[in-house]
Order: structure tokens, then sequence, then C-alpha cells
């Protein structure tokens, strides 16, 4: 299934992913820092949910109580508690 979110608190304006049998596929992440999306999108191809959530929940940027990894965990958990946006 394919997923939006669209974040708060911090650059990115919109986050996509498809989420299948656990796994995160096909990440993108508009606004924000370039590389670092795209870093973080390529890190997360092929990822178990819980995997991804552990290794990004609660990360933040600078003085904001957020960021995008947290962000994107955030999305992800919704996921697995069956809470699709």
């Amino acid at each position: 299934m394919k997923i939006i979110h669209e974040p708060a608190g911090i650059c990115s304006r919109l986050m996509k992913f498809d989420f299948e049998d656990g796994i995160i596929r096909n990440v993108e992440i508009r606004g924000g820092c370039d590389g670092n999306s795209r870093g973080i999108a390529g890190l997360l191809e092929g990822m178990k949910a819980e995997d991804a959530v552990a290794k990004m929940k609660g990360i933040r940027c600078g003085t904001k109580k957020t960021s995008c990894p947290d962000q994107l965990a955030i999305a992800i958990e919704k996921c697995t508690a069956g809470g699709v946006e």
C-alpha cells in the first residue's frame, strides 16, 4: 500500500513510501535536505518496519523536537498499528 505522510515541525513537506508485508519500499521525501533525504530513502529500502522505527524514533534535528527520520518513524508506526493515514 502507498503511504503518504505530511510531516510536522520539520523542513520536509511530504513523505511517501510503499508498505508491503512489513517491509518499506520506494521512500520519497520532498523538501528538506536533498542529500539527507536521499540517504534516508536508500537506507530504508527493503528494511523491516520495526527495525526502521527502532533506529529513527526520537531523533531530533538541532533544537527541533523532531526530525525527518522521527517523522518517518511516526508514519511507519501508524502503518504497523493499522492507523494508516
